[in-house]
């Protein structure tokens, strides 16, 4: 992967087109018809891609694009965000810039490179003219024997080094994205000296494009007049692979318009209070889940919450708590929850519902997969 990234930026290979490889048969299939790539790599070799012919013209790609990243490709058609060798290139060396990463220091990789956090850590690498430390997956121990000084990490990930008593060691920093990072996770890293840094960003900004709030260099931040957040800069994507209509509905005039909801805070700095696929709709009033998540996040007795909407027959939707306790025999109760919830946000807001889980089901990002969570829910109910 390493080397045919390296080829795919200075040009003297292919653009690539990485792909997970638990993908199942069908969801595999899928993607490879709708981008129509000319071989496929594994492990036991380079071989023609064997799917059956279309009926049109495969989609042209971009001349000047290095990798292809596949996004939503469990449902229906697969977007390609196409990403050109400077827009990866923009990305990684502002990342560089601002945390101030110096010649020699390597990256710990143990993100999946088929999505655009592995793929950054990787960049970030061959820029920092190091080799990554790739691990499938990361632990007090392995973080330890990697003698690295950076890596980028999602929440779940951060949560059970902290749980696990691992400490940064020799870590200068650790990029959080992926995910909203819980106060209360923020907190407990702070007081453990993990040098944290928030990140934001998506496959369309070339990965994390906001730092702590602020946006890297050369990339702009301003709030839509639907209050979605939109970006400018040298990181954004060409476009989605064959699909025109899909890239004009998001990229008007050089900005890329989000799903995220934001606003700027009182010191300017970027706030992200959540998707706008998830607002829950309960009773005709309009729930952002990022922003009662962040409510429960600090109360006593949740280790980590995630908000979804039920189907409800007299709401619409019932916001609904997924509560991974701090403590499996003395869970917190649901009353108190609301309590906390009402103090904060409209009284709309608080959780009719409350599910405890061991731990959240997650997507190969490592981002808490909702549509499994709503499944559970709707068993439970």
């Amino acid at each position: 992967m390493l080397a045919a990234l390296a080829a795919a930026l200075d040009g003297s290979g292919p653009a690539i087109l990485p792909l997970d490889p638990g993908l199942p048969a069908a969801a595999l299939t899928r993607t490879l018809e709708a981008f129509a790539p000319a071989t496929i790599e594994t492990m036991a070799g380079t071989s023609a891609v064997g799917v059956s012919a279309r009926s049109d013209p495969p989609p042209a790609i971009s001349d000047d694009t290095a990798a292809v990243i596949a996004t939503s490709g469990s449902t229906g058609v697969p977007k390609g965000v196409q990403l050109s060798a400077a827009a990866l290139t923009a990305s990684a060396a502002a990342s560089l810039r601002r945390i101030g990463a110096r010649p020699g220091e390597r990256w710990l990789c143990c993100l999946p490179t088929f999505h655009i956090s592995g793929i950054g850590v990787l960049v970030r690498s061959l820029l920092a003219g190091t080799d990554p430390v790739l691990a499938t997956s990361v632990s007090p121990d392995v973080l330890a024997a990697s003698s690295c000084a950076h890596v980028s990490l999602v929440p779940t990930q951060l949560r059970r080094l902290l749980d696990a008593g691992g400490g940064p060691g020799l870590l200068s920093t650790v990029l959080l994205g992926g995910a909203a990072a819980a106060d209360s996770l923020l907190a407990d890293a702070q007081a453990a000296g993990w040098p944290v840094i928030t990140t934001y960003g998506m496959s369309e900004t070339s990965g994390g494009c906001v730092y702590a709030g602020v946006p890297l260099d050369d990339v702009q931040v301003r709030i839509g007049s639907a209050g979605q957040i939109e970006i400018t800069g040298p990181v954004l994507f060409s476009g989605y692979l064959g699909q025109p209509a899909l890239t004009s509905a998001v990229l008007d005039d050089g900005w890329f318009r989000t799903r995220d909801l934001g606003e700027s805070g009182p010191d300017g700095r970027l706030v992200v209070r959540g998707r706008a696929d998830d607002v829950i709709n309960t009773g005709g009033e309009k729930v952002v889940p990022g922003e009662v998540e962040a409510v429960l996040g600090t109360c006593e007795g949740v280790a980590d919450v995630v908000v979804v909407g039920l189907p409800d027959p007299q709401w619409g939707e019932a916001v609904t708590a997924f509560v991974v306790p701090a403590d499996r025999g003395g869970p917190p109760q649901l009353d108190r929850l609301r309590s906390a919830v009402r103090e904060v946000l409209p009284a709309c807001a608080a959780p009719r519902n409350l599910v405890f889980v061991p731990e959240f089901p997650l997507l190969p990002s490592g981002k808490p997969d909702r549509a499994a969570l709503r499944r559970i829910g709707a068993q439970r109910a």
